[in-house]
């Protein structure tokens, strides 16, 4: 449905849609024969697969737009095809515990600052509607220190505005004001303004 006839919907009629929506894309998930799930870095993906299987017995291939797991005994590929898209290829890894496989796939984007959701892991299999993955909340303590400092300094400046007292720059305006007035007592600052 176009973006202009859902919001022609109803509030009641877009609640059925959404229901209809979602109740479809996780029967669709549902019948891949692996799981998955992202963040705005990785996307991981979890294939089942038949007891005692060891990585002797698997072909990988991961490459900066393709992925392909098979057993070596099976004709046909437990999950291949295009990424949709480009993943670092050494830094991502698979794993195998339990009868589980375990890969990690980094999203080539989140090294170029540009994050993207992935509507599906291969352009082969079923889309997830993008627009409706509510994200993790981020702790401050996982933000590298440039972020985290700026996220702290927004905080901040936001409270600071809700009390009606001046923002972090209006703060360091005035602090300035009160040097350069100590520094030049012969001066009349009366009509001073900070702007």
């Amino acid at each position: 449905m176009s973006t202009s006839r859902y919001e022609d919907l109803s509030e009641e009629e877009r609640k059925v849609y959404d229901a209809e929506e979602a109740a479809r894309e996780k029967e669709e998930q549902a019948a891949l024969p692996y799981r998955w799930a992202q963040d705005l870095q990785t996307v991981s993906v979890s294939v089942p697969l038949p007891k005692g299987t060891r990585a002797r017995d698997l072909q990988v291939v991961l490459q900066k737009r393709k992925i392909k797991v098979q057993l070596k005994s099976a004709s046909e590929p437990i999950i291949a095809g295009e990424l949709f898209n480009d993943i670092a290829v050494d830094d991502s890894s698979w794993t195998i515990d339990d009868d589980i496989m375990s890969i990690e796939l980094e999203k080539l984007s989140a090294h170029i600052k540009s994050h993207q959701w992935w509507p599906h892991v291969v352009t082969s299999a079923p889309k997830i509607n993008t627009q409706k993955i509510q994200p993790e909340n981020s702790k401050l303590s996982d933000l590298d220190g440039e972020t985290r400092g700026m996220v702290e300094k927004m905080m901040f400046d936001n409270q600071q505005k809700a009390m009606g007292k001046p923002t972090s720059d209006e703060l360091k305006k005035m602090e300035m004001l009160e040097k350069f007035k100590k520094a030049h007592p012969e001066m009349d600052f009366s009509n001073a303004k900070i702007g």
